[in-house]
This record gives structure tokens, sequence and C-alpha cells, in this order.
């Protein structure tokens, strides 16, 4: 399974488990496109599955970044380190 990370919005998120990551979804009536992963973070305490990470489709790569580093305090998987 893969860990997916949906970003919603500045203040929201979801995470589902998918058995693949296709390159674009429908999810609740909007479209979302992959944009980061699977991958599987480096080696800590905890395993983790590989992770997926999923942006609105309409969003910019710039406007991608800034909502997924406004998440990050709020979502463990998108502080990890990956190889």
């Amino acid at each position: 399974m893969i860990e997916i990370i949906l970003l919603l919005g500045s203040d929201d998120y979801a995470i589902e488990h998918w058995p693949e990551a296709p390159d674009v979804i429908d999810y609740k009536g909007r479209p979302f496109s992959l944009r980061a992963g699977p991958r599987v973070p480096v080696a800590t305490d905890h395993e983790f599955e590989p992770v997926a990470v999923y942006a609105p489709d309409e969003l910019t790569e710039e406007e991608f970044q800034d909502l997924f580093y406004a998440l990050q305090p709020k979502v463990a998987e998108l502080r990890l380190k990956y190889s």
C-alpha cells in the first residue's frame, strides 16, 4: 500500500492508503495531480509505507510548495527525509 497525502488547503489535508498512485485523480469532485512520490522514507524508529503527495491540479509549483510547507507541522510524513 501507498500512503496518500492529499493537500486540500493551507489548514486542511487528508491521508488515505491506496494500492497505487496514479498521476491524476478525482478526489471529492476535484482534480488532483501527483506532485511527489511515491517514495520510501529513510529508515527511522518507525516503519513507513511509501508516501505520495497530491495537490489540487490548478496549483502552480510555487503554490504547491507553499501549501506543502504550510502543512508540514501537521503532517509528519511531510517532514521525513527521503532517499
